[in-house]
């Protein structure tokens, strides 16, 4: 009797997890559906900044703006873009893990300091020696693009106060509902592809100047790189989260399959055996 009594009780406690799993994956897949509308939709744009800004460097002479300014990397800066929760399988791990990598190996040759978006980034990076100029760990999966555009400007304030020689980004993009993919995105400096061709001066007429353009250009497009970057991470940890919950909640569905088989033959021997004890006993008053 004990036996059966533990056993109920598992059943009910997994069963339990499980309606918990599947609210979070409904949750889950209701914000993956807004995120993944948002990134498709919006990939076409966001794809063609970064030729647009190769070619701009190509085109506009490097003191016509700090941001088109290359110097020896002596100081690194690198934004980390995390999830603050868990749940969601390797979504965090493994891009933490390829983030330490990638910045320890950059710290044999420049100073590396870093800006972190998401908690669990926040407090992976506290146990390591790299020091944290800017963290956002506070409900992040809600904040505005205002804010992220914030980290974007300071990002490039550094660049051009000479704090900083470069700017990397490691986030997840969105590939597939599967697997996101791990990036290591060179945000800073800005250069241009030597296979590049452009004019050798801007076409007569622009206005109000190419200085004007570019510094309007620049930062611009910088910034929604920067948005970029985040809104992929986003929707790949919901992503992640959606399918780690569909799995915890197929495998709750395993666990009390074999739990009730495990207890309906506990039963069955139990009945088994009171129904031989009777026999026995009708037998033995019968002789």
């Amino acid at each position: 009797m004990p036996a059966l009594i533990d056993l109920r009780r598992r059943i009910r406690s997994v069963r339990n997890t499980q309606q918990i799993t599947k609210a979070m994956k409904t949750v889950s897949t209701a914000k993956f559906r807004k995120s993944q509308r948002r990134v498709l939709e919006s990939r076409p744009w966001w794809h063609s900044w970064p030729e647009l800004l190769r070619l701009a460097a190509a085109w506009a002479p490097p003191a016509s703006h700090p941001l088109l300014d290359r110097r020896r990397e002596m100081r690194t800066t690198g934004l980390v873009i995390t999830a603050d929760k868990g749940l969601a399988g390797a979504f965090n791990s493994n891009l933490l893990a390829r983030a330490e990598e990638h910045f320890e190996d950059r710290s044999r040759s420049s100073e590396v300091r870093l800006a972190l978006i998401g908690k669990k980034a926040v407090n992976h990076f506290k146990r390591t020696g790299f020091p944290v100029d800017l963290a956002l760990s506070d409900r992040t999966d809600k904040l505005p693009a205002a804010e992220v555009e914030a980290v974007a400007r300071e990002l490039m304030r550094l660049y051009i106060l000479q704090r900083t020689d470069a700017v990397t980004v490691v986030y997840n993009e969105f590939k597939s509902i599967l697997a996101p993919r791990v990036t290591v995105f060179p945000l800073l400096p800005l250069a241009a592809d030597e296979t590049d061709t452009v004019p050798s001066s801007p076409a007569p007429g622009w206005e109000p100047g190419l200085g004007a353009i570019v510094g309007r250009l620049l930062p611009l497009g910088l910034t929604l790189q920067v948005l970029h970057c985040f809104y992929e991470s986003q929707a790949a940890e919901h992503a992640a989260r959606m399918m780690a919950m569909d799995n915890s909640t197929r495998n709750a569905e395993e666990i009390i399959e074999n739990l009730v088989l495990k207890l309906n033959k506990i039963r069955q021997a139990s009945i088994t055996k009171e129904l031989l004890e009777i026999m026995t006993a009708v037998e033995a008053q019968a002789g």
